[in-house]
């Protein structure tokens, strides 16, 4: 696979020794996939992300893996914070209202393959931005189509323990904090972080269907 490599300064060393453990995917919600290179390579702006795969396929190397994108910003995954040390950052060209590329896709299916054979990474440990910031970030969002990763090996497998028949937002709380949510919000924001994971558009009351995918997480 070519990597067309256009470096940006927004960028450091991984703090305390980290190496990337995560992958954080995005969707970079502008126009096209030279305008987001040149906001994620304008120092202006501070911030930055390891990857941007174009629609065509086309992948472009913004920072070296080995160090600190500025990419996740504030946030939590399994009790960890300082998500940029510990992580790879990938925008996709997508403008969160609509399915994504089939290239890009497929790009993004021979980086992943790459990367986490590379830092042995294992699957489960491929997560959204929306995962680690809920309520504040969205993306990759709905569209997004995990269960493709899922059945490649590239995403953690979903969970099969159904949840109560009587759900509650408390039961449910505690089944999302082991499976890696542990970011400090409401139940109802919760609940739609894990929603936008696992069920897309789905909305209205908790059901016992968004137990189920969420399996318990380890490191």
């Amino acid at each position: 696979m070519e990597i067309h490599q256009i470096p940006s300064p927004n960028c450091g060393p991984r703090r305390d020794g980290l190496i990337p453990r995560f992958v954080v995917l995005h969707y970079t919600a502008m126009k096209s996939a030279e305008a987001a290179i040149a906001r994620l390579c304008d120092p202006t702006h501070e911030v930055s992300a390891h990857y941007v795969i174009c629609k065509t396929g086309r992948v472009s190397q913004l920072v070296s893996e080995g160090l600190r994108a500025w990419h996740a910003g504030a946030g939590e995954w399994h009790g960890l914070r300082d998500i940029n040390s510990r992580s790879i950052g990938i925008e996709l060209d997508n403008d969160g209202q609509g399915p994504f590329a089939e290239a890009l896709m497929q790009s993004l299916e021979a980086l992943l393959a790459q990367m986490l054979n590379a830092w042995d990474i294992p699957p489960e440990n491929v997560i959204g931005h929306s995962d680690m910031a809920p309520g504040r970030k969205f993306d990759p969002g709905p569209w997004f189509d995990w269960p493709r990763l899922e059945a490649q090996g590239l995403a953690g497998q979903r969970g099969s323990t159904p949840g109560p028949k009587d759900a509650q937002l408390t039961q449910f709380t505690v089944r999302a904090r082991s499976a890696g949510y542990t970011m400090n919000t409401d139940p109802e924001t919760l609940l739609a972080a894990v929603r936008l994971r696992y069920r897309g558009f789905k909305t209205g009351p908790i059901e016992p269907q968004d137990f189920t995918p969420l399996a318990p997480f380890a490191i």
